[in-house]
């Protein structure tokens, strides 16, 4: 079946690459976009499997055959360099270092992490060790993609739910290693984390920008969120059907200081993998005017 038109924007959305990597710039195409965010390896596994050549090689054909622009990964969810835990912290290390070389023969834009979580309590420290650990993986794979912090919805002792924890992750990585970590925020994490992206869009960005700089801002999870304002809960739902509803994301849509920004969506799939993903982009797209 050929694939359906394509409207060429900086929309897009977490694709599956069940069968192997190459298949995830045709299902982008599935869902008429031409930006997506994959996993390298399974998220939930410490397994650190390696692609090899022909597969990496066929991700590379189908993603310039697809015209795909923006190709991102997300790394495992077990990786945690913000943990107190020497054992873990080193394991969670190797592990996003293995993140960034796979990034790098795939040829990706951007490597998504969290930040992770601070167990002892102590987020300053978190932070260091978070820092540490990114300046360590960037300088030993100098041509890996480029590192950007995901804005958390902040819960228990997770680190990067504030837009400062993110300012000192990038200061303790220092120069010139900082220039290859940027920022992504999740707008269900914002909302859930303490950014009123409903009762005070512009006060959200004023606070980004007097803290990071909205340069720094290279990608979107646009998420609605099942959960309150402030409710440090963080539980994607379908756009305009959560508690954030239409408006934020109609202002992002509009928003000129956004409009190359990558946007993809990590929305519910449902029993469809792309029913949901293309009646979410079609919403976007008709916010435009």
């Amino acid at each position: 079946m050929a694939s359906p038109a394509v409207i060429a924007d900086e929309l897009g959305a977490h694709v599956s690459v069940a069968g192997g990597v190459e298949h995830a710039p045709g299902r982008a195409r599935d869902i008429t976009a031409l930006n997506l965010q994959l996993f390298t390896k399974q998220p939930n596994r410490w397994a650190e499997p390696a692609l090899p050549g022909e597969r990496i090689r066929a991700f590379r054909r189908a993603r310039a055959d697809a015209g795909i622009r923006c190709a991102v990964a997300h790394d495992s969810y077990l990786i945690n360099l913000a943990s107190p835990d020497p054992g873990l912290w080193r394991r969670s290390l190797d592990s996003f270092r293995a993140e960034l070389g796979r990034g790098r023969e795939l040829g990706l834009d951007f490597l998504v992490t969290h930040p992770g979580n601070a167990t002892d309590g102590d987020i300053t420290s978190g932070i260091a060790r978070n820092a540490a650990a990114l300046a360590e993986a960037l300088d030993g794979c100098p041509d890996g993609p480029p590192v950007l912090l995901e804005l958390t919805a902040g819960a228990g002792t997770s680190v990067g739910g504030r837009f400062e924890h993110l300012a000192a992750i990038r200061e303790g990585v220092g120069a010139p290693l900082d220039r290859r970590v940027g920022v992504c925020v999740d707008t269900c994490h914002a909302f859930s984390a303490g950014y009123d992206l409903v009762g005070d869009y512009e006060g959200v960005w004023r606070a980004f920008d007097g803290e990071l700089g909205l340069e720094l801002l290279e990608l979107f999870h646009l998420n609605d969120s099942k959960h309150p304002f402030a409710s440090r809960r963080d539980q994607h739902e379908m756009i305009g059907r959560g508690t954030l509803g239409e408006a934020p994301f109609r202002r992002i849509m509009r928003d000129a200081r956004f409009q190359d920004v990558p946007k993809l969506l990590e929305t519910p799939k449902g029993d469809d993998v792309v029913s949901n993903d293309r009646r979410n982009l079609a919403l976007l797209r008709s916010w435009r005017t």
